[in-house]
């Protein structure tokens, strides 16, 4: 016993000495802007020089880091298409704002910065730690070796009225697609083909929807325009509104965190990103909230039985102890989280397994399949499932979208701090909240109109017809304030399409003339939407009719413009065979008339990552 009160005492001292000469930090803040027009530039690499700390700028521009206050500091800034600078600062220095110039050749400037105060300012970026091989460049890096999986996306080609008057889709508000596009992209690499899921792009966007008004929790709204992609046709525009709870009004969670800590996660951009995204949940925890922590790597195991959101000291502790090594049992660690959260099932209450992850599962249930079949048993409970992606080299998007999809879930891709905060922040209720859940939209297209649709992306979210009444059939759902935007390319009736070209033989039985002239509504199509409540078995049905004729694009509304721009994006950036005469270009210029308010910049960044993706070719 005396052996273990000296050696208790011995590390006590040795953390006071560690603690009395750990050297004094300052925090430097700044906003990145463009020299020519300075506009903010979202996603630039900041890196304290020699070392691997590091953060990116906000969608604002803005950034936060930490630094050493006893000695003179030089920072980094790169990004692609810019040239790199470095900044020296000295000891008393505050605040740092530059501007980057835009140039073909990799170079780099010094300039020091002297003396100076600076207002406090509102930033949204955090410290991280910043991998080497994410930085920005100028120039296309060379595509590393990888073992990424993304599933194969086989677009959907236009169908005919007439074969095909109704068409059925699960809703989906997942938002990981585009982040991870993001990620290829600000490396200076196009996005795998199959890793651009064109709703997921347009979905990861706010739009201004109107709130639900009456006993339903969604709302429903439709536009339609022409398209500006295949002269001619037209698009129809289909927006989903859920409706938005207070915070203080939710109901209490009883959240467990799955997070995979085996070998595999020990980088940069992987575990301490992590750490970071939960420690940023905490922060939204209500007393009433429960939080309990599994880890898996080669077996899995809880190091956090469910504790109050009161006791924040104690989850950060035990998110904090986190370490990565081993191998990756992600089915253990699963069966382990949804038995946890059954065993502290609240009736009222939101249940949730949150999985944070690689994906890369190499040890017991491991193939996508035997996944699928588990997480589809583990979700009767009415327990739901978010996911979260992280990293890059190894990452098995294939497994995390499957996961999500079959577990009455959500799944979206943190490429950085500020996503963190987006996802846990921003979005903290929409990411854990359910409101509406098993999500199905079918329409049903006039011939006297319409002669031939395509639904742009959502392949992977296609149903059978029967499937819409059918409340056994597994759909999307809907959390607070999430909003969910679906495009239709419609081929008007009486124009000629290469899309439909010998697509339609005359019916025997009845004349397809009759079909296309009969009837004298003014009824464009009809918009039908089945949901059940987060505990419910029983689906209700909600009913929308469109007659209003198209009107010009530039007509429409902002939310419009702008998701057809991001559509437009996604089709060139994949090289669909349906993309028309969309460009880059042309995509750029129609989301520039669509920022709106924007006030966190987001569709600013959008347009430079289009134009990034256009230096690509």
């Amino acid at each position: 016993m005396l052996t273990k009160w000296i050696l208790f005492a011995c590390v006590l001292l040795t953390s006071l000495a560690c603690a009395q000469t750990r050297p004094a930090s300052r925090t430097l803040t700044g906003t990145l802007r463009d020299a020519q027009n300075f506009s903010p530039l979202p996603g630039v690499n900041v890196q304290i020089k020699g070392t691997k700390i590091g953060t990116n700028t906000d969608a604002q521009g803005r950034y936060r880091i930490v630094v050493n206050d006893s000695t003179r500091t030089t920072l980094v800034f790169s990004f692609i298409g810019y040239m790199t600078k470095e900044v020296k600062t000295k000891t008393q220095t505050t605040a740092v704002d530059v501007t980057l110039h835009a140039d073909a050749k990799m170079l780099s400037e010094v300039v020091v910065v002297g003396y100076g105060t600076a207002q406090k300012r509102s930033v949204m970026g955090s410290v991280a730690i910043a991998n080497e091989g994410i930085r920005g460049f100028v120039a296309p890096m060379p595509r590393p070796s990888t073992t990424e999986e993304y599933d194969p996306i086989r677009e959907s080609g236009f169908k005919t009225v007439i074969q095909n008057p109704v068409t059925t889709f699960s809703a989906d508000v997942d938002r990981a697609a585009y982040t991870n596009v993001r990620r290829f992209l600000n490396m200076g690499q196009r996005p795998p083909k199959d890793a651009v899921r064109v709703e997921e792009m347009i979905n990861y966007f706010r739009y201004d929807l109107p709130q639900p008004t009456g006993k339903d929790p969604v709302s429903i709204t439709t536009e339609l325009t022409e398209s500006p992609f295949n002269p001619g046709l037209q698009l129809v525009r289909i927006g989903l509104q859920a409706r938005t709870i207070p915070t203080d009004k939710l109901p209490p969670a009883n959240l467990t965190f799955l997070i995979d800590v085996s070998g595999s996660m020990d980088m940069d951009n992987k575990l301490p990103l992590v750490k970071m995204a939960l420690n940023e949940l905490v922060n939204q925890l209500r007393p009433v909230d429960r939080v309990a922590i599994v880890v898996y790597a080669g077996v899995a195991g809880l190091v956090l039985p469910p504790t109050p959101g009161n006791r924040p000291e104690k989850i950060r502790e035990a998110i904090n102890a986190l370490h990565a090594g081993g191998s990756t049992a992600g089915g253990a660690g699963i069966r382990l989280a949804y038995q946890t959260a059954r065993e502290h099932f609240r009736k009222e209450g939101n249940n949730r397994v949150i999985l944070a992850s690689d994906g890369d599962f190499n040890v017991g249930v491991s193939s996508v399949n035997e996944l699928e079949q588990l997480v589809e048993s583990e979700r009767e409970s009415g327990v739901f499932l978010s996911v979260l992606g992280f990293g890059m080299g190894n990452y098995k998007d294939s497994k995390l979208e499957t996961l999500a999809d079959k577990g009455n879930g959500n799944y979206a891709y943190i490429d950085n701090a500020q996503e963190a905060r987006k996802v846990f922040g921003q979005e903290f209720g929409g990411t854990l909240f359910t409101v509406a859940k098993d999500v199905k939209l079918q329409l049903e297209f006039n011939p006297r109109f319409v002669q031939g649709y395509r639904l742009i992306g959502y392949e992977n979210r296609h149903l059978n017809n029967e499937d819409f009444a059918d409340d056994k059939k597994d759909a999307g759902d809907l959390g607070s304030g999430h909003s969910v935007t679906a495009l239709y390319e419609l081929i008007p009736a009486g124009v000629t399409s290469p899309y439909l070209a010998d697509h339609t033989d005359n019916l025997k039985y009845q004349k397809t003339t009759d079909l296309l002239t009969s009837g004298t509504t003014d009824e464009r199509l009809t918009l039908k939407v089945r949901y059940k409540t987060p505990d419910g078995h029983t689906s209700q049905l909600l009913t929308h009719v469109h007659s209003a004729a198209p009107v010009p694009l530039a007509n429409t509304s902002t939310d419009c413009r702008f998701a057809t721009a991001v559509a437009g994006f996604g089709l060139v950036l994949r090289d669909s065979g349906f993309k028309g005469k969309a460009t880059y270009g042309d995509m750029a210029t129609l989301a520039r008339t669509a920022f709106g308010p924007d006030p966190d910049g987001y569709r600013r960044e959008l347009v430079r990552l289009v134009e990034v993706a256009e230096g690509l070719r």
